[in-house]
């Protein structure tokens, strides 16, 4: 039944109603028949100027509810753009403006699940890539050597070299892959775990570089304030940070350049610190600054396939500084090259002192 057909029936049944209490109640009102029927005429006229008055003013009661009806159906059928009119009564604005708001919420959230579906079939697609190059690079290798093609002892040993490469190379981009599937980790962490010192962990991961540097005679510079920097970030996410962003300035760099590792408080400030990695090469162009932190994005020029990076690295650097409450960029670093920086809050001395305490308790 129509709400319009519904009213119209409950005023019907009230007058209705009057009118048998009229009937029933005539003779002890001391009526007479003249006076019963003029209050009948009267009791059905009034009945009818309801009747027209309720038809009068439910069109627009009745044309907000289609109005509501239409957009829900428009939306059922996938037509998630569909909106309607804020007209009529003041509370079927309002339910109109929130029927709206609905529907911009569902279109965003159905976008986002477009992109995250389009995110995993590209991430599908270059892992599949990224992992089929060195397979089959690893496999033409083996081949070659168990077929016996190769007699002399140099080239034999240089394929066995490509073949233990292309190995850590498959084994870095496993480990990058696992390291993005438990980024989401961080935030279930205690508190008390997401603490750190800055130069406690450049001193355990500098020396990790110690070969990469010494192979392409790169000069490493590292610059600190002389009192601790304290972070309010797990040791183990800062060090994968600042590694992924010193593989990437070594993968970067030219023959005997310098490096530069810098770390201090922001704008003077002791609540958030500032860190860089700065390289001599040949720099990222302006253009491609946000999309260099994109899964898998590779620059043409300055980040190929041939500069030996998964595409992953600064993935993951911008994914655990956003994380705990920082940001990440890339600019110019001076005439050439560039310079990766991040943000990240600052831990109370009290706090790490205090942790450092339960540590020490514990350890007795």
């Amino acid at each position: 039944m129509k709400l319009r057909t519904y009213l119209l029936l409950a005023n019907a049944i009230s007058i209705a109603f009057i009118i048998i209490l009229l009937l029933a109640f005539y003779r002890f009102m001391f009526l007479t028949k003249e006076q019963f029927l003029w209050l009948t005429a009267a009791t059905l006229g009034a009945g009818a100027v309801s009747a027209l008055l309720h038809f009068l003013l439910l069109r627009p009661l009745a044309a907000s509810v289609r109005r509501v009806g239409e957009g829900a159906e428009r939306i059922a059928s996938g037509d998630l753009q569909a909106r309607i009119e804020q007209a009529g009564l003041q509370e079927f604005k309002q339910l109109a403006e929130r029927f709206n708001h609905m529907g911009s919420s569902l279109e965003e959230s159905f976008r986002q699940v477009k992109a995250a579906e389009s995110a995993q079939r590209e991430l599908v697609a270059n892992m599949a890539h990224d992992l089929r190059t060195p397979l089959a690079s690893v496999q033409s290798y083996v081949e070659a050597l168990e077929d016996g093609v190769i007699q002399d002892e140099e080239t034999f040993r240089a394929y066995l070299a490509t073949i233990r490469s292309e190995a850590v190379r498959l084994g870095e981009l496993i480990q990058d892959l696992f390291e993005l599937s438990t980024l989401d980790a961080a935030k279930r962490e205690p508190e008390e775990l997401r603490r750190s010192i800055a130069e406690d962990v450049l001193v355990e991961l500098l020396p990790r570089f110690a070969m990469p540097l010494e192979a392409k005679a790169l000069r490493l510079r590292v610059e600190l304030p002389e009192r601790a920097l304290r972070l309010r970030i797990a040791p183990r996410h800062l060090q994968r940070i600042l590694q992924n962003l010193i593989e990437n300035a070594v993968r970067h760099s030219p023959r005997e350049g310098v490096i530069t590792i810098a770390a201090e408080p922001l704008n003077g400030a002791d609540s958030v610190v500032r860190f860089a990695v700065a390289d001599e090469g040949e720099g990222v162009p302006a253009e491609e600054r946000e999309r260099i932190f994109e899964r898998f994005y590779r620059s043409d020029r300055s980040r190929s396939r041939e500069g030996g990076g998964a595409g992953l690295g600064l993935s993951i650097a911008k994914r655990l500084v956003e994380q705990y409450g920082g940001r990440i960029g890339v600019r110019d670093a001076g005439r050439r090259g560039s310079e990766f920086w991040f943000t990240l809050p600052a831990a109370d001395r009290a706090e790490l002192e205090g942790k450092k305490e339960t540590r020490e308790a514990a350890e007795e």
